[in-house]
């Protein structure tokens, strides 16, 4: 990877890191030679379960949510000592292409001591994951959450904004959010195009109910509980009617509120590893907010797009209904 990163192209106008184009996708650089750890030393698990999203999809969330549902029998969602009550959603789940590449070059899995069942994450896409994942046999299985792409955009842009100070020095700082509106449109952003990375994964949920579960981010606000009962059932831990007349259902959907994790003293202040602001991740927590901060005609060029480029795959974003605050 190290040989071939200056031949790929560069992309340095959209924040908040230099973007190279790899099969198919512009990814952030530094986060390349970690996708190219992950391919050589990971090992999978049948019991692992990977949460993929494109960036700022309602990933935070379906973090808090599949690692409450997953880990109920140890931790109480009521529970005072609960994980989540303490530490925020992406220290219980962590990023495997970031680990890797925070880790360095060497040594072996880094998430080999980690017991199972394991949860882990990625913003990669679906071509892009090792085959020991998305083989048939692999048994490790995949859960997907899908937002509105001008929600996509307008809650990436803000996250960057908030977390200017953490922008690589060779990416543009002035850029405003036309520009960097016509990159996403140009489907140059972070694990960019947004819809091709959306539509692989929905593909292969068509394909593979068992294997690959897609989640849509406006139906999970609409109904969460029954969001909660779908995870649990595709993670193999279905709840007893004993759990929900104790109303387990309804205690992980406060849990992993967005008002109850901004609550956590340990996703109100310090930073990650890449130098973001932890309260950054917790914002609104709304479908539709794309309405308070571009013009329709700036949202419907990006509708004009997406469309053109999912026409005949069967697959719309429309049918997660028309959200709004």
């Amino acid at each position: 990877m190290a040989e071939l990163l200056p031949s790929l192209p560069l992309e340095t106008r959209c924040p908040p890191f230099p973007l190279r184009l790899y099969g198919g996708y512009w990814l952030p650089e530094w986060v390349l030679p970690g996708l190219e750890a992950v391919h050589a030393r990971f090992d999978p698990r049948p019991s692992d379960v990977l949460l993929a999203s494109f960036p700022k999809s309602g990933t935070t969330w379906l973090k808090a949510l599949a690692f409450a549902v997953a880990n109920r029998a140890d931790h109480p969602p009521s529970g005072d000592a609960h994980p989540l009550r303490r530490s925020g959603p992406h220290d219980c789940v962590r990023f495997f292409e970031s680990s890797f590449a925070l880790a360095g070059e060497g040594g072996g899995d880094i998430f080999a001591a980690s017991p199972s069942p394991r949860l882990l994450a990625t913003h990669m896409p679906y071509s892009l994951l090792p085959e020991r994942i998305t083989a048939s046999g692999s048994g490790c299985r995949i859960v997907y959450v899908c937002r509105d792409p001008k929600d996509a955009f307008i809650s990436a842009w803000l996250f960057t904004t908030k977390n200017s100070t953490a922008h690589d020095r060779s990416v543009q700082k002035s850029a405003s959010i036309e520009e960097v509106f016509d990159l996403f449109c140009a489907g140059r952003c972070v694990a960019g195009p947004q819809w091709q990375h959306v539509l692989e994964y929905w593909s292969e949920s068509q394909r593979r109910p068992e294997k690959v579960l897609f989640l849509r981010y406006e139906e999970m606000l609409r109904e969460p509980a029954r969001s909660v009962r779908r995870l649990a059932e595709f993670l193999g831990c279905p709840f007893a009617e004993e759990e929900e007349a104790a109303g387990a259902v309804d205690a992980i959907v406060e849990l992993c509120s967005i008002g109850q994790l901004r609550r956590v003293p340990a996703n109100k202040t310090g930073a990650t590893e890449l130098g973001i602001n932890k309260e950054s991740f917790f914002r609104k927590g709304a479908a539709g907010d794309w309405s308070n901060h571009i013009s329709l005609e700036m949202a419907a060029r990006l509708d004009a797009v997406v469309e053109d480029a999912l026409r005949g795959s069967g697959f719309s974003f429309a049918a997660a209904g028309g959200d709004s605050e």
